[in-house]
């Protein structure tokens, strides 16, 4: 004879009555989480996986590498800190990225101060000062070249005036990058600190000017901290940015020489070399200097400020 017994409804007692949603959620798994499984599939599939097999193959050096370099599976990273020629490039990169990104972000806090007011004709030169985003690094350095070449405008302009007497060099060297880099940075840049400057109450401003803080005063003392934790960010974004520059490095500068960034190092060996793990080498060597950049910058940070952002972005 069977032991269950029947509840006044009329079912078993030893069944639960919950549903399937519930009988979940008393296991901690709430069924909504399904929905985040294609994206995560997606994610695993597109970055993941390769970012794994590259790291794999970095232990994997070609024979070459390892009669000339030794190091048995990590003949690769002995290859890269042993040869000046690519050890180099990490220096090469960071006074390329560094300064660009300084420079970008110095110079779009003035600017963005100036475009909090409202004026005739700023929407306009909003406008052309993000328009650099949509042309990109390649015809930015074809325009480059043709500006600031050795037979460009600027040349033949100074020239003609009799300014100068021969051809300024500007471009195909390490000059010519970083005009290329500031050009494609500082929209980003400024459109961040804008961001960033529109979640700063501007009664704050207004009740220093009513105590007799001048200009100076109240960008020292009030906007400047608040916006510091934003400038972190936007120096973040913009270093990273320029860190990984490539075309700019090949087309306006000198790829052999002063403008030998990482991202050739990894082309050449990928591309040229057909060097697959020395590639994944430098590649991952690229990740880990922007990850310790970045780590200083956020340790600054919460070093020099320890409240929320305030800003938009």
């Amino acid at each position: 004879m069977s032991t269950a017994t029947l509840n006044p409804t009329g079912r078993r007692a030893g069944r639960s009555t919950a549903s399937l949603r519930h009988r979940l959620a008393e296991r901690g798994i709430d069924p909504l989480l399904m929905l985040v499984l294609p994206a995560l599939l997606f994610t695993l599939a597109l970055f993941v996986y390769p970012f794994a097999y590259g790291i794999g193959l970095t232990f994997q050096p070609t024979a070459a590498t390892q009669e000339r370099w030794g190091g048995g599976v990590l003949a690769n990273y002995v290859a890269f800190f042993s040869d000046p020629f690519i050890r180099d490039s990490i220096w090469i990169t960071m006074r390329l990225a560094v300064p660009a990104a300084l420079l970008n972000v110095v110079l779009s806090v003035p600017v963005a101060m100036v475009l909090r007011r409202k004026f005739r004709g700023k929407r306009l030169m909003s406008s052309m000062l993000v328009l650099p985003i949509t042309l990109g690094t390649v015809l930015t350095a074809q325009g480059l070249l043709i500006f600031a070449g050795r037979q460009g405008w600027i040349n033949r302009f100074l020239m003609t005036v009799g300014v100068i007497d021969e051809p300024l060099k500007l471009v195909n060297n390490y000059l010519g990058v970083m005009f290329s880099l500031i050009i494609t940075g500082f929209p980003f840049a400024f459109l961040l600190v804008s961001s960033y400057l529109s979640g700063i109450d501007p009664s704050l401003e207004s009740a220093a000017r009513t105590l007799g803080a001048g200009w100076a005063q109240r960008f020292r003392r009030i906007v400047l901290p608040l916006l510091a934790p934003g400038l972190a960010t936007t120096f973040i974004l913009t270093f990273v940015l320029a860190f990984s520059v490539f075309p700019s490095a090949r087309l306006v500068g000198d790829p052999g020489g002063e403008t030998r960034v990482m991202a050739l190092m990894a082309y050449r060996s990928f591309g040229e070399q057909l060097d697959y793990p020395m590639a994944s080498t430098i590649a991952l060597i690229m990740g880990v200097v922007e990850l310790v950049v970045v780590a200083i910058v956020f340790a600054w940070r919460s070093l020099l400020y320890k409240g929320s952002t305030g800003g938009k972005g």
